[in-house]
């Protein structure tokens, strides 16, 4: 799997995003009879609207609280019910559904059906297609609490997740009985985001590889309120994050935002240039590239004051600044990994953009460097999209047209992948 800069031709057709390890991909959704299974109409159009081919497969219970009707609605395809019920032109319907499926996604799972599932038993369409697929399954269960914790249950859960089987949630919460405990499945969004997490670690280009990722402005402390800082929202930092998570990396973000980090991936918060080196330089010990998408301030107060410094009483202030480190090129290439470490750095102008990034490129002894005009409207601070022109050390150039930023963060990857094979 790459990046939207290759290997899309024949997905051009489908809904979602170029990149998304979703977005073409197979999925099996079983579905059973939980209360919580209206929310797997949400978990298939989710799907659907990434760009995958969704089957349902559902229990005679379920189809109780949800028809399959409501399915083929949102799918276009005919849901997988009747045991014993020809289901197109396969005469045993779970093999072939079980043989094509990417992944097999069970939301929500019964305590009886996981029981079915540590037992081999196969006497329904979602236990029976479990049974013979060989794709990874995943498994988000929805029960009372009480049941959750029986001695039972969380024997059958340990029997699947020694086979293989990924556990999504439960989660704590208000439960179908009015009571609050854990047994609540997990909402739509992050089920779906679990399993494109779980594709992408099956085939994307960057398995085994440990990618590190700087995002927002950091703040210099003058006072316990007030800070010197820069108008970076840190979005193109977790756009770049996600596009990584997406082609199988290990991912961690040091960030000094609060933004939702995409599932999987790891958050080192800081605030300062100084703390925000120290994290780099440690998770770049074992990491094959650093891009630094993070704003760091150029200067910082020489002295915080330890208290707030009140208007009126010290009449007009002067700050003394000292500089920041530069760190990206504080980071040394050489590390624990074979090949040692990719550096893409960031250059945000207003003037003289292409001049004033191949000057930074060689000053920073990074590989790459990606400059982008952060006076303009729509690219920059705080927007969805960029517009940017990748450098290399190796002398070429890319012009880019305005894109999202995630596509922007799998357009950097396509040329990272250059170096981590070469």
């Amino acid at each position: 799997m790459t990046g939207p800069a290759a290997g899309t031709a024949g997905l051009l057709g489908l809904p979602g995003r170029p990149g998304d390890p979703l977005r073409g991909a197979h999925i099996v959704l079983g579905v059973t009879g939980s209360i919580s299974c209206y929310k797997a109409v949400e978990v298939a159009s989710r799907l659907v609207q990434a760009g995958a081919s969704v089957d349902v497969a559902i229990t005679a219970h379920a189809a109780e609280f949800v028809t399959p009707l409501t399915f083929r609605s949102i799918t276009s395809r005919e849901p997988y019910g009747d045991m014993w019920r020809p289901h197109g032109e396969y005469g045993e319907a779970h093999v072939e559904l079980a043989r094509r499926a990417d992944l097999m996604l069970i939301a929500p799972a019964t305590a009886s059906t996981l029981a079915r599932l540590a037992h081999g038993l196969a006497d329904d369409m979602v236990s029976l297609t479990a049974l013979a697929t060989a794709a990874p399954v995943l498994v988000a269960p929805a029960m009372d609490g009480q049941m959750w914790e029986h001695a039972a249950n969380q024997a059958n859960v340990a029997t699947l997740a020694d086979r293989g089987v990924q556990f999504i949630g439960p989660v704590e919460g208000r439960l179908a009985s009015g009571r609050t405990g854990r047994g609540r499945l997990v909402e739509p969004a992050e089920i779906v985001d679990l399993a494109r997490a779980r594709l992408a670690r099956e085939r994307g280009d960057y398995l085994g590889r440990k990618v590190v990722v700087s995002a927002g402005g950091t703040r210099e402390a003058i006072d316990p309120v007030r800070f010197v800082g820069n108008r970076s929202s840190g979005k193109q930092g977790y756009a770049i994050a996600e596009a990584a998570r997406d082609r199988g990396a290990e991912v961690v973000i040091v960030s000094t935002v609060a933004l939702p980090a995409p599932v999987t991936v790891r958050v080192v918060t800081v605030e300062s240039a100084l703390e925000m080196q120290e994290a780099t330089l440690a998770e770049c010990a074992d990491a094959d590239a650093l891009v630094m998408a993070g704003a760091v301030a150029d200067y910082r107060p020489a002295q915080a004051v330890a208290g707030k410094i009140k208007r009126g009483e010290a009449g007009d202030i002067s700050i003394d600044l000292v500089e920041n480190p530069d760190i990206i090129a504080s980071v040394p290439v050489e590390n624990a990994r074979a090949g040692g470490l990719v550096k893409v750095a960031f250059a945000a102008e207003t003037d003289d953009l292409i001049a004033n990034a191949q000057k930074k490129l060689a000053k920073k002894g990074a590989h790459l460097i990606v400059a982008n005009d952060v006076s303009s409207t729509d690219a920059g601070f705080s927007v969805d999209t960029n517009r940017v022109v990748i450098l290399s050390d190796r002398g070429e150039r890319d012009d880019l047209d305005l894109m999202s930023k995630y596509d922007v963060g799998h357009a950097i990857l396509d040329r990272v992948r250059t170096y981590l094979e070469g």
